[in-house]
């Protein structure tokens, strides 16, 4: 009976295992998903849930600029980047945790990962995950606002530009249909019929 012994082994030593861990969760929050075992998926969403909430609880003191911060925000910022560096080796990820995934998840009191099942690894039908950050619905893109009014006014100048076009092109138009129509005239003495000329007499 495995009693108060959280963790999984994994067949590996304790050195292998906790650097495997500050891998994936560096990958995890660096790329935001990762694609792995469910095995090493459960137990990284374990740590990475918990290193998020190092950052989580700073949020509202990550908000204000250094310079605003009380010392003891400070102290309280330097406590939490130094527990989270117990787990995290990588600088770049822990900068990113602390600038952007903390503040994300600010109103969010737990749950901030979830595991997705995509089957079988080819080979030795592993199960496979993706594990991934829970997307912040608060965060979401904005749709760029169109003004109505503007659009309006410039299809009813484009409507008003079209009618006073109309009438000029209906008149070449109409000036085409009309030449087109009239026969041209044929040149002098090709369209009137000819008179046979009086043949003149030979000179003996």
């Amino acid at each position: 009976m495995r009693h108060q012994r959280a963790g999984l082994h994994l067949s590996r030593t304790s050195a292998h295992r906790k650097a495997l861990f500050s891998n994936l969760v560096s990958a995890l929050f660096t790329y935001e998903r990762i694609r792995t075992t469910d095995a090493k998926a459960k137990e990284t969403r374990r740590i990475a849930e918990r290193t998020i909430t190092w950052a989580r609880r700073v949020g509202d003191v990550l908000v204000k600029s250094p310079e605003k911060r009380t010392p003891e925000e400070s102290a309280r910022v330097v406590h939490a980047v130094r527990m989270a560096r117990r787990v995290v080796r990588d600088r770049t990820a822990v900068v990113k945790l602390f600038d952007e995934i903390g503040p994300r998840f600010l109103a969010r009191h737990g749950g901030y990962t979830r595991i997705v099942k995509i089957g079988q690894r080819p080979g030795d039908a592993a199960p496979m995950s993706l594990l991934e950050l829970v997307p912040d619905a608060a965060a979401t893109r904005e749709k760029p606002v169109v003004d109505v009014e503007a659009g309006a006014e410039a299809s009813t100048e484009g409507k008003a530009a079209k009618k006073k076009a109309a009438p000029k092109a209906a008149a070449k138009t109409a000036g085409k249909s009309e030449k087109a129509a009239k026969p041209k005239a044929a040149p002098a003495g090709k369209g009137r019929e000819s008179k046979p000329k009086a043949a003149k007499p030979k000179a003996k």
